[in-house]
């Protein structure tokens, strides 16, 4: 039995779901995220609530049940509070900035880094922190990761992009022999 299946998800106000085929459809207003149930999960609509159930005693169906389950209710998050992730630009002259569609970075290397700003997502730098933001959880997480993967922070300095929660854990440098 999935603990997370069983849960119920409640739909915020001003969102509506319906059902076409194997696809759950979150919408608010012109903002509609799909959702795949393969075909193996069954979605009850009762009014402001979505309970899910695997249509099928396969490990499979069991282990989409859970999985439909949490995407559904990212897609509500998402719809309502939205998700973002933000990143922490260290070292002496690396800095970021945002020039129309995409996002430069200057990070020591030869040349500035140009990044496209992927549609739906929304990207604000203040000083040294980039903010990700979006509607979508794997967007949001996806394109954080490809932006630390540009200059990922290093062991002995601590340079690089992280992300400001994560913890970099310093190695000690060379000691001169007496």
């Amino acid at each position: 039995m999935s603990r997370i299946g069983k849960q119920p998800v409640k739909l915020a106000d001003g969102l509506t779901a319906k059902l076409e085929g194997n696809k759950l459809i979150i919408c608010k207003g012109q903002d509609c995220k799909e959702i795949d149930t393969r075909g193996v999960v069954k979605v009850n609509i009762d009014g402001d609530t979505l309970t899910f159930e695997p249509t099928e005693d396969t490990k499979f169906a069991k282990a989409m049940w859970g999985t439909v389950r949490a995407l559904a209710n990212n897609a509500v998050i998402g719809l309502t509070k939205g998700f973002e992730k933000k990143l922490e630009v260290n070292g002496i002259g690396y800095r970021a900035n945002i020039q129309g569609n995409k996002l430069v970075l200057n990070l020591g290397y030869s040349h500035p880094i140009e990044y496209e700003i992927p549609k739906g997502i929304t990207i604000t730098v203040e000083r040294n922190i980039i903010t990700v933001r979006g509607t979508d959880k794997q967007q949001v997480g996806q394109v954080a990761a490809e932006i630390r993967a540009f200059r990922k922070p290093e062991p002995y300095k601590g340079k690089g992009i992280k992300y400001v929660d994560e913890v970099i854990i310093r190695k000690a440098g060379k000691t001169a022999k007496k």
